[in-house]
């Protein structure tokens, strides 16, 4: 072997060890972008919600909202995306809370008025943490909590439904790993080979046997349709797959309108294990 293919070598067995130290910063300067100032209120939007404060398992303080219904009706425990905090997902609580079902909104370590600063295994945490309040502190039956997930927030949801009984699981624009969303990225194309497959979600579903629904967006920009397909043909039944035509990643109930609300509404309350 030449001297330049050695020293060639050598650099890149170098920066592969180095870029395997520091993934996991690297990671999450990637994926996490909080907000910490509240934007909007439940009131803004119409909404009567319940200021919610509880604690995730290593003590960092978490918090939410839930919005209660005079019913028995089925909480959608949701777990939302990688960018602001739970006041930008009011309009998408609007259209749940109009269709009969009650929510829980929380926001991740780091996000709004949480402490801590974000993780994969503090969301982890903070997801149990969201459904171990509403039955400890709501008494909701686990018959009646339906964990949903959108983009990032389908790893925290698909968590909670392999960890904690459910009555459904709902993931939206979800990706398959972080090593496959890698592969995306001219970045991290070479490294992708070796790098952890973080946020292992195709590998979770398939131990989850609650009922899922996943939906994703034909024209997605930023997580491939490609990877939504393969995620629903690797859970185990029951299952169901919405696609959405000219959807992108953060704009499938708009782009779906009336469709969606449907979709989404009718799995919740008749789903069932």
């Amino acid at each position: 072997m030449s001297r330049g293919w050695l020293r060639a070598s050598l650099l890149m067995l170098l920066l592969g060890i180095m870029g395997c130290l520091f993934y996991p910063s690297i990671e999450n300067f990637f994926l996490f972008f909080p907000d910490y100032s509240l934007d909007a209120t439940p009131a803004d939007w119409g909404l009567t919600a319940e200021d919610v404060c509880f604690q995730a398992a290593d003590g960092t303080r978490l918090h939410g909202w839930f919005f209660p219904l005079q019913s028995n009706a089925a909480v959608i425990l949701f777990s939302h995306g990688n960018a602001g905090n739970i006041s930008h997902r009011l309009e998408n609580v609007r259209l749940l809370t109009d269709q009969g079902l009650q929510v829980f909104l929380y926001d991740y370590r780091g996000y709004g008025r949480s402490g801590g600063c974000p993780s994969e295994k503090g969301i982890y945490q903070d997801g149990l943490a969201a459904y171990d309040w509403l039955i400890s502190h709501k008494k909701i039956p686990p018959h009646r909590i339906v964990s949903f997930g959108r983009s990032l927030g389908a790893a925290a949801a698909i968590d909670i439904a392999m960890r904690r009984e459910v009555r459904s699981l709902i993931v939206e624009s979800a990706f398959t790993s972080t090593r496959d969303m890698a592969k995306e990225m001219f970045l991290f194309q070479l490294l992708a080979p070796i790098l952890p497959a973080n946020y292992n979600n195709l590998k979770k579903i398939q131990t989850v046997h609650a009922p899922k629904l996943i939906i994703h967006g034909e024209a997605d920009e930023v997580v491939p349709f490609s990877m939504g397909q393969r995620l629903y043909r690797a859970a185990p039944a029951p299952k169901s797959f919405y696609p959405i035509p000219g959807a992108g990643h953060n704009d499938t109930y708009r782009v779906a309108g009336k469709g969606y609300v449907d979709v989404f509404s009718r799995f919740a309350k008749d789903s069932r294990r």
